[in-house]
Formats: structure tokens, sequence, C-alpha cells
């Protein structure tokens, strides 16, 4: 050994720690210090705040499906980049690197459950795939479940979380607003139920079609709904909006939706909601109509 050498002493870093208080993370909305288990088993909402986070795809059929119900339909239909698209970089590249990541092919799972045992058709979009953003696939699977639910007559659900429409796409998913649109049309005039739930965030083509097209909207608390972000509103009106404009509570006040809807309660009131439209007799001859409007409900 020389004049100078020393044995550095061997410390023993622990990286986690073992008496189970590793994980606390601060919540966004009161800044309280919450653990991660009490977050995941409180549907990822703030046991103090109720601050509502993003919740995970399988998490919400868990969520809202009887277990073991959910039936998904569709999965035939895969995402190609018929485009060959190519910005920072290709369209090709992007969807691969979203399926190793969600291990899912596109934003959106549709198909059958029961929910509180009533038979319905639901679809729910996935965020961590490309930002929820509706592509060909996406569109096709919600028409393709809108037109099983005619058939099967049942209501439909469906629960947004996305970006809007898939900008690799082009004119392929801007058709989608359409397409969707149209199905649902149809579902009305079937006299079947739509209830939309959006989530945070959705916005942009998704907001413009299908969320928007509900006989019931309802949301989850402080979600961001609007069509345009607000920088990109602001920046385009040359004006600051009002706190939190593009805010379900904003919404709510404004008469966009119908209701906002904790995601403890969310279960509970969509089968509210289906148990009117299905059960609820029929109001013809019970409603007493006024003289001056007689002439206007004969038929011509």
């Amino acid at each position: 050994m020389g004049l100078f050498s020393w044995n550095k002493p061997k410390i023993k870093v622990q990286t986690s720690k073992k008496d189970g208080f590793s994980g606390w993370v601060k919540c966004s909305g009161c800044h309280e210090m919450i653990h991660a288990k009490e977050l995941q088993d409180n549907l990822n909402c703030c046991p103090k705040c109720g601050h509502h986070y993003k919740l995970s795809l399988e998490k919400r059929i868990e969520m809202l499906a009887d277990e073991g119900t959910f039936v998904e339909m569709f999965t035939d239909l895969k995402p190609v980049d018929a485009l060959k698209f190519v910005d920072t970089e290709s369209y090709a590249d992007r969807l691969k690197a979203a399926i190793e990541k969600t291990d899912r092919d596109d934003a959106i799972a549709v198909g059958t459950c029961t929910l509180s045992t009533y038979p319905v058709a639901l679809g729910i979009l996935d965020f961590s795939f490309m930002g929820g953003s509706m592509g060909s696939v996406v569109g096709e699977r919600l028409t393709l479940l809108i037109e099983h639910a005619i058939k099967s007559k049942l209501p439909v659900i469906i629960v947004s979380a996305s970006g809007g429409a898939r900008m690799q796409e082009s004119i392929f998913s801007l058709m989608q607003m359409a397409k969707t649109s149209a199905a649902l049309a149809k579902l009305h005039e079937n006299r079947l139920p739509y209830i939309s739930v959006l989530t945070n965030p959705t916005t942009g083509g998704v907001t413009a079609s299908f969320a928007s097209l509900g006989d019931i909207i309802v949301a989850e608390p402080d979600a961001l709904i609007g069509f345009a972000g607000p920088r990109v509103v602001e920046q385009t009106i040359g004006q600051k909006l009002p706190p939190k404009a593009q805010k379900s509570e904003f919404l709510l006040e404004k008469g966009m939706i119908d209701c906002i809807v904790k995601r403890k309660d969310l279960k509970k009131k969509l089968a509210f909601f289906i148990d009117f439209f299905l059960n609820n007799p029929p109001l013809k001859g019970q409603i007493a109509v006024p003289q001056s409007l007689e002439n206007l409900m004969q038929p011509d």
C-alpha cells in the first residue's frame, strides 16, 4: 500500500424505504402529500381535496363494467400509415412506440358489458395512446359499436379523453367526425339513449363531434373541455379568457354539459340515467297541454 492510499469505506445506499412510506406524491390540487397507494385505491382521486387524476383504460373498464362482463369488439381493425406521414418522425414509428408503451393497438376499446345489471354498449378512449387521438380505427370502431347497439337495442356510453383528431391521418381522421355523428343520429332515430362522459382532457375534433352529442352529457370535476386549448384561443382572439373558462364547472354554468359527477359516483349515476331512459313510462296523455299549443301538436 502507498503512503497516501485510502480504503474507501463501503456505504450501503438504500434506494427505497423499507418502512412503507416511499411513493408519496404532492397533490396537484391541494398540494398536500398523499401516498400513491392511497391514490390508487381511491380511483386516482385525491382523498383530501378530490382532485381527479387521469385513469387508465383498464381501470375505467373495471370501474364501470360489472365484473367479468366486458367483451371487447372489433379488435381486428388496426391503424395503418396510409399517407406515409412524417413530421419529426414517421407515423409508422409513432404507432409502433405507442403500441409498445400501452400494449394496445389504438386509442379506444369498444364492446358490450353490463353496468349495474343493465346491458350497454361501452366505448372508452385511452389518452395514453397518442393522446387519445381519433384516427380511422377509433372512428370505425365507434361507428360499428353504435350500429351494433342499434341492432341489439342497447344504450351507448362513450367515455372521452382525447386531444382531438389525429393529425397524422389528416382528412381521414376528420372524416370520422361526420361518420360517428351520422351513426349517433341513427341511434337517436331508433330512440336509444346515448350518454357522453367527458374527462380531462376532451378537446379538438372529439369535442366537436360525438363527445358533444349525448342525450345526457356528464363531466368529471375540473376537466378541460373545449375545441382548442386556452393558449391557442387567447392567441387567436387576442384576449385573456375568464378563469377556468374551459373547465367543466364553467361549462355547466353556461349549459354545455348537464351535470358534473365525481368518479366514485359515476357508475351509480349512469345506471340512474339508463333506468330513466329505458323504464320511464311514456308521458303522452299524462301532461296537460295548454290550449294554445294543441294545434302545433296536431299531425299535418
